[in-house]
């Protein structure tokens, strides 16, 4: 299964019209000794839906796997670095300079999330940090041009809430208003959304005589589901999702927005009663449809809601039950561990010699491995004979820095193809190049585009 196609798939995409569904978000955790190594993580994602995947620290090896791939990558600080980064705005730039800068803008970097379920991980933390790593970081981004392209975020836990029933009347826990209040202050300054981790399987697992299956399986509840305030919630992820909108809504922000992003959810098919195949294919199945259709809830039926599945493959290393190891929706050998449709109907190959129609906008990068004397040549070409202006990559130009050779070659190639039409033949640069549907463009450096 790990065979495939490195994005060749990519080089002939052709579209008449764009899409109408997105993407969906997965997170790829790393607690198993049995896991694929990230290289053939990045192909076996690249032919499915998945369009972005949130990891929980910085591994540089995922970071390069999942360059000039086409899918965004969130990356993590973990809970035990927090507190360092608040400490002052330099720590927080060192942190950026060393461990995310030197793969942009190759590898697609859309955010930052600031720890993960900080408020409620351990007693000892402090939660005041928190809102403040989280500007520092930000103001490491704005220093370069990033805090367009990359936001600072946090995944919260549905324990920060001192009650989430009925909905409408849901208050964070009072011990956190105050960080909570800075945390939502500066997700509404800059538009990044607010992140949850949402798992109805727990409620219902803890509570089977109170709630009903179907509820927590997203679809139709028993009965015709549960009222609220004039509103009627059939399934239980909604109610969490309304629930969070209320509290932040309590801390005087009902009137800014802040988009909500369900960092997390899913159902594991082992460990339990209700941990089965069965309920968490139908789980992730109706997951995945949300997310690709961007559905609201019934509070604000208009306005989607990103969805990151958890997870990506079932970990053996996990602490906990039986059911945290078993989360997965791949087995560690690439193997679906239940039937879930992530085919990608937009990811076909074209026949050869078809153009990459207009529509959807498409860039030309090189590999992330590609060969630096092919590269060199690649340059001297594109920036010689072939007409491209490389003024922004030299000196003082835009797209100077970072003065390495294979981000150059990306500015340069991607300004030939587009100069040359899209052709898939204009792409391929001795095999050094690929087409990607994620702009590279990275503060004042702009690619250019049809």
């Amino acid at each position: 299964m790990y065979d495939l196609v490195l994005p060749l798939l990519l080089l002939l995409l052709h579209f008449t019209s764009p899409p109408r569904v997105s993407g969906v978000g997965v997170n790829y955790g790393t607690l198993g000794n049995n896991l694929p190594p990230p290289k053939k993580v990045a192909q076996l994602l690249q032919s499915t839906l998945i369009s972005k995947v949130k990891i929980y620290d910085t591994n540089p090896d995922i970071l390069a796997a999942f360059s000039n791939t086409g899918i965004d990558l969130i990356v993590a600080v973990e809970n035990s670095h927090v507190a360092n980064l608040s400490s002052n705005p330099s720590a927080a730039a060192d942190w950026f300079t060393s461990r995310v800068a030197p793969f942009i803008p190759a590898t697609s970097v859309v955010a930052v999330a600031v720890g993960n379920e900080y408020f409620t991980a351990e007693p000892d933390l402090d939660p005041n940090a928190l809102p403040k790593a989280m500007k520092n970081l930000h103001a490491a981004l704005v220093s370069r041009g990033l805090d367009r392209k990359i936001k600072v975020t946090t995944p919260h836990s549905m324990a920060v809430l001192a009650a989430s029933f009925p909905p409408s009347a849901a208050t964070f826990a009072a011990t956190l208003v105050p960080a909570m209040t800075a945390v939502v202050g500066f997700l509404a300054d800059t538009g990044a959304p607010f992140m949850v981790n949402a798992y109805p399987y727990f409620a219902y697992r803890d509570n089977p005589k109170i709630i009903d299956l179907e509820y927590a399986l997203l679809g139709n509840a028993t009965g015709g589901g549960v009222a609220d305030n004039g509103l009627t919630y059939t399934n239980m992820l909604d109610a969490q999702i309304d629930a969070v909108r209320s509290a932040v809504g309590s801390l005087g922000f009902a009137n800014r927005s802040v988009r909500m992003a369900v960092s997390e959810s899913g159902w594991p098919s082992r460990g339990g009663p209700a941990a089965t195949p069965e309920n968490a294919r139908t789980y992730n199945a109706r997951l995945v449809e949300r997310a690709q259709w961007k559905k609201g809830t019934p509070m604000k039926p208009n306005e989607g809601v990103e969805i990151f599945i958890f997870g990506l493959f079932n970990e053996n290393e996990k602490g906990g039950g039986e059911s945290e190891r078993n989360f997965g929706i791949f087995n560690s050998d690439g193997s679906r561990v239940y039937d879930v449709d992530l085919r990608c109907e937009f990811c076909s190959k074209a026949e050869a010699g078809e153009k990459v129609a207009r529509g959807p906008s498409v860039w030309c990068v090189a590999k992330p491995h590609a060969d630096e004397e092919v590269m060199k040549g690649v340059v001297e070409f594109c920036c010689g004979g072939g007409g491209v202006d490389c003024r922004e990559i030299e000196e003082n130009g835009e797209c100077y820095v970072p003065d390495r050779l294979h981000a150059h070659a990306s500015y340069a190639m991607n300004a030939y193809y587009q100069m040359h039409g899209r052709n898939y033949w204009n792409c391929d640069f001795k095999g050094t190049a690929l087409v990607t549907f994620t702009d590279p463009s990275y503060g004042r450096c702009r690619y250019a585009q049809q």
